[in-house]
């Protein structure tokens, strides 16, 4: 992933003003690092089927990292999860002030469509990934689930419930960047079953999520942990032991999907799935 991150410092979001402090709030969570699992899962689709097309991909990859951490710095926001801590570092509301992260949220949103529409392809596929990335990403997928999330904070729900929660939450995103790897190498097909495949490594990714938020530090985590108590996590419902089986149920799951791919692809995307498929392990 180092050329993704070369990309990446290549193009932060800057901005000319009198404004002593926005340009280095708007790139701070960016270069604090991160996984970088949706660039690197498009990235690995659009390798496996045509490698000349990565360069050009690159711009698609970062556009999901920027939308991505608009979420991470309003989900960490006072009125949402209240989080000291991300990636590592403080959270923008900590570092700056609580206005400075709302806006940097908002940059960083609308800075990923910007990207994306001048992005080196057709017509056709940058209005395909911008209508993929704003419906998994906007009010029926990404932003619906955190409504649900906030909304049902001290509400138990059912384990279908919760499901729908982060299938919008978490799930739709990491499915979308397998799709949109697709879409950019012309394969319409194969970007609906991988999209299928992507929910459910997405709620896989969720519930290892809630895991690890109560079987590690906040600095091993980066992040502040023990902070679901109020949430509809599949730890707080289910319990540790009920959640370890749905995990490795899923894991054996995908792992089977996986092994049924296309040979390039099998490879391109085993390096990374398998270890997040088994790190809550």
């Amino acid at each position: 992933m180092q050329k993704f991150e070369n990309f990446l410092l290549d193009n932060l979001p800057t901005s000319k003003s009198i404004h002593p402090t926005y340009e280095k709030a708007l790139q701070q969570m960016l270069v604090a690092g991160g996984k970088r699992f949706r660039p690197a899962l498009l990235l690995g689709v659009v390798n496996a089927c045509n490698t000349l097309l990565e360069e050009s991909a690159m711009h698609a990859a970062l556009a999901i990292e920027l939308l991505h951490t608009y979420s991470l710095i309003h989900d960490d926001l006072p009125a949402m999860d209240n989080s000291p801590l991300r990636r590592g570092n403080p959270t923008l509301h900590v570092a700056f002030d609580e206005v400075t992260a709302i806006l940097v949220g908002d940059a960083l949103n609308t800075y990923a469509f910007e990207v994306l529409s001048n992005a080196p392809f057709s017509d056709y596929t940058r209005v395909e990934l911008i209508r993929e990335l704003a419906s998994n990403g906007g009010l029926g997928g990404m932003v619906l689930g955190q409504a649900i999330d906030c909304y049902f904070e001290n509400r138990p729900l059912g384990i279908e419930d919760i499901k729908f929660l982060h299938t919008n939450k978490t799930a739709k995103l990491i499915a979308a960047s397998l799709k949109m790897g697709a879409i950019i190498v012309g394969q319409e097909k194969l970007g609906e079953k991988l999209y299928d495949f992507g929910i459910k490594l997405g709620l896989l990714f969720q519930i290892q999520d809630d895991i690890l938020d109560v079987t590690q530090s906040s600095e091993e985590a980066g992040k502040l942990t023990n902070n679901d108590e109020a949430k509809n996590s599949f730890v707080t419902i289910l319990g540790l032991g009920e959640a370890m089986r749905e995990a490795n149920s899923l894991a054996d799951a995908l792992i089977s999907e996986l092994n049924s791919f296309d040979e390039n692809l099998k490879n391109e995307l085993s390096e990374l799935l398998i270890k997040y498929i088994n790190r809550h392990k």
